[in-house]
């Protein structure tokens, strides 16, 4: 079954972009009236005519360019940058007297539109940048600046990179509240499957169980296959059945959050959720725990992890006895994904696992410890004679889609 997907438009920025582009309009009006009004003073208007027209004209026209983080390239950052600049420095050109008096430059407060745009779109590194840019040449473009033109320069730089700090923060929020919202869904879906199943499988698997037992003979194994399957369904129905996976974008397609229908058998360039392939294991004797939100991996690294657990419990049935109860643990820390799988068995002696490499027996070394090594992680096995069997996996997360 192929992934699904779909988008669902939660997104701070929009309001964002919408001032940004009326902001464009009323100040290219303004950068028109405050030439217009000085335009006898102008020693060179020409000049400021066909540089307003050709502002006037740019800043209309990509006013869908300025619609979404997605419409905003690198690209039209760049031109649209470039030509606030040549404003700023066509503006001694067209008065001489600009060099030393302090006044408007030609854009105006116009050139503040382009900066802002860098700030929502790439956070207040770009705004750094852009705004460093506008004020160097804001510097050239007076021969002598004054104290005013320093306090201008400051006062776009430092708004610039207040609003793009502002927007990383929006954008980090938005995915916290993706992730709040999934976990909210998974539980509601958790609570009303749980309902329909306790009504209707779990009671006639319990009433199975119940009849086979009092019956005996093959009708007492019905019984007990029965009650594993209720254990297992009731282990299933607790982890919910793999949400839907919500992960938050915030670069060409603007902030997005995309609702991903995750498969046991996905794609490799997307992700999978561990708890999907592990949580088969459960029934009643193995325990399965697991986090409240999809523990994603790359494919191949799940995979891998969840074969290691299963290499892990072949080693509990065939070396704990078939009476030995075993217990997955699922962590995920960000950085890496700890599965702990843990037995009541009589342990390992010391030495054994030594002597099973020795004898050619390698499913510890291989099946184990030799998936984690290729994925970058690490297989910890504690064993004490008498008190069972723990094996501890970990994945770091920035090593776990560079290996196989």
């Amino acid at each position: 079954m192929a992934k699904r997907e779909r988008v669902v438009r939660m997104s701070v920025e929009l309001p964002l972009w919408r001032a940004l582009a009326g902001y464009r309009v009323l100040t290219t009006l303004y950068a028109l009236a405050i030439f217009a009004n000085g335009y006898h003073k102008f020693e060179r208007p020409w000049v400021g005519v066909g540089y307003l027209s050709v502002l006037t004209v740019w800043n209309f026209a990509t006013l869908p360019r300025v619609a979404n983080a997605a419409a905003c390239t690198k690209r039209f950052l760049a031109v649209d940058l470039t030509v606030v600049l040549t404003g700023i420095l066509l503006t001694p050109v067209a008065d001489v007297d600009a060099q030393h008096v302090d006044g408007p430059t030609l854009p105006t407060i116009a050139a503040a539109g382009a900066v802002i745009a860098f700030a929502i779109k790439g956070g207040w590194r770009w705004a750094g940048f852009a705004s460093s840019l506008v004020a160097v040449a804001n510097i050239v473009e007076r021969a002598h600046p004054t104290r005013d033109t320093f306090h201008n320069v400051i006062l776009v730089w430092i708004a610039s990179i207040g609003i793009g700090y502002i927007v990383e923060v929006a954008r980090a929020s938005e995915a916290t509240l993706a992730r709040a919202l999934e976990i909210e869904a998974a539980t509601r879906e958790r609570e009303r499957l749980a309902r329909d199943i306790h009504d209707s499988v779990l009671q006639v698997l319990a009433m199975v169980q119940r009849r086979g037992t009092a019956l005996g003979g093959e009708a007492a194994e019905l019984g007990r296959l029965a009650g594993e399957q209720e254990v297992a369904l009731r282990t299933l129905v607790s982890s919910g059945l793999v949400p839907p996976t919500r992960a938050s974008e915030d670069f060409e397609d603007g902030a997005v959050v995309r609702v991903v229908e995750v498969d046991d058998e996905p794609g490799e360039r997307g992700e999978t959720d561990l708890r999907s392939l592990l949580a088969r294991h459960a029934g009643s004797k193995v325990s399965f725990a697991e986090p409240g939100a999809p523990v994603l991996l790359p494919p191949l690294a799940a995979r891998e992890l969840a074969a290691a657990v299963s290499a892990a419990l072949d080693n509990v049935r065939m070396h704990a006895g078939e009476l030995a109860q075993a217990w997955i643990l699922v962590e995920d820390w960000g950085d890496e994904v700890i599965v702990t799988v843990r037995d009541d068995g009589p342990g390992i002696p010391a030495g054994r696992l030594d002597q099973a490499e020795g004898e050619g027996r390698m499913g510890v070394a291989l099946s184990i410890r030799g998936r984690l090594r290729d994925l970058g992680g690490t297989a910890e096995l504690i064993s004490v004679p008498g008190q069972g069997t723990e094996v501890e996996l970990k994945v770091p997360r920035g090593k776990a889609g560079r290996h196989g």
